[in-house]
């Protein structure tokens, strides 16, 4: 059915919707830099499975950040005794659930308005000085197909624009955690201050409820917190976070990934390191073959699971697996690095204490009968 909504204060809140403040007032950009923004549609590229699959193994799923709370800290410990099956079946569990609070939010292409005109009545025209909107409350139907027009003072009917639907639809079926004017939080001067703060996942969850990923202003957010990540270098904030993955493709797709990749040397994350090479030659067809040794790696990282615990020492093995590792990650900042100074430095910082520990696992294989 369609309905008028009454009350002064209901309608008055709906007929804002087409005179609210512009959008700048609202928002902009928390530095003095044009925002960064995808020239075209890339969510064929993010939804493919290759680029799933790597993006969710450099955000790491660790089972102590993923659980970890995030508000008022609870000192509080609950123990239980278990069998080493019911042990075994907790962990794969809390792994199921961590996977599913990891899911990323879909990166999409800004969405282009184009209002269909449905008729045009000038025998209506000065009939109200306000404009008329009309929505189908009708239960059970999606809130994107939920059928809403609105009524010109020319006498115009048309199709309510976005701003519009997602008000209307707001006020008829709220979601939690929604409002219905945009929380003060992201205005520019308050913006500035999380991000300072170093909040950028509490930006970010607040963004993923208020705005649709489609939307232009999720875009403006998104793009100034990953903007203000790369430029202080604080990945690991959002590492082990369902924020992770789309921050990594979008300095992947804008070609800044020199800090983020510096980050998984130092931490000695070289198969994120590799993971992120393979991600930036797809999004800019690089073919594979420009770096020796690329092929049977990238064919290693997306048949093969990340290990979900790491040993304190590495093996022989796997050692010398990081050395390939290390052989395509300098090849990458010698061809596409800008801050090659403060990769090399930190590749051969890796490759002195790499030797090292190579030299102490062959020792203690040795001194266990192993052979090297």
């Amino acid at each position: 059915m369609l309905k008028l909504p009454a009350g002064g204060r209901l309608l008055n809140e709906i007929l804002k919707s087409t005179h609210s403040f512009p959008y700048s007032r609202w928002f902009c950009s928390a530095s003095a830099k044009n925002f960064l923004s995808y020239d075209k549609d890339p969510g064929p590229v993010f939804m493919r499975d290759d680029v799933q699959k790597l993006l969710r193994s450099m955000t790491r799923l660790e089972l102590d950040r993923v659980f970890r709370k995030r508000s008022v800290r609870d000192s509080t410990v609950e123990y239980k005794f278990m069998t080493d099956e019911q042990l075994r079946q907790e962990v794969r569990q809390s792994i199921g659930r961590a996977e599913r609070l990891l899911q990323m939010p879909p990166v999409v292409h800004v969405m282009q308005e184009n209002p269909k005109v449905l008729s045009k009545d000038g025998a209506l025209k000065g009939f109200s000085e306000a404009k008329m909107v009309f929505t189908d409350i009708t239960y059970g139907i999606k809130n994107s197909k939920r059928s809403i027009v609105e009524r010109l003072p020319d006498g115009t009917l048309r199709e309510a624009d976005y701003e519009t639907r997602k008000r209307l639809n707001q006020i008829y079926f709220p979601l939690k955690g929604r409002h219905i004017r945009t929380p003060k939080m992201f205005e520019a001067g308050n913006l500035r201050k999380l991000l300072e703060a170093g909040d950028y996942e509490f930006v970010l969850d607040r963004a993923c409820v208020q705005f649709e990923p489609y939307e232009a202003e999720y875009h403006d957010i998104t793009a100034t917190v990953y903007q203000h990540v790369n430029e202080h270098k604080a990945f690991d904030s959002l590492r082990s976070t369902r924020h992770f993955g789309p921050l990594t493709f979008f300095l992947a797709w804008h070609r800044l990934v020199d800090d983020l990749l510096l980050d998984m040397i130092k931490r000695d994350y070289l198969r994120n390191g590799v993971e992120l090479i393979v991600l930036h030659n797809s999004l800019h067809q690089i073919p594979d073959s420009a770096f020796e040794g690329l092929d049977e790696l990238k064919q290693h990282v997306l048949a093969t699971e990340p290990a979900l615990f790491e040993p304190e020492q590495k093996s022989v093995e796997e050692l010398r697996q990081d050395a390939r590792y290390l052989a395509v990650i300098e090849q990458f900042v010698a061809q596409h690095c800008t801050k090659k100074v403060q990769l090399n430095l930190a590749l051969a910082a890796y490759r002195e204490a790499a030797a090292e520990r190579q030299q102490l696992a062959e020792g203690l294989r040795k001194m266990h009968g192993g052979s090297s």
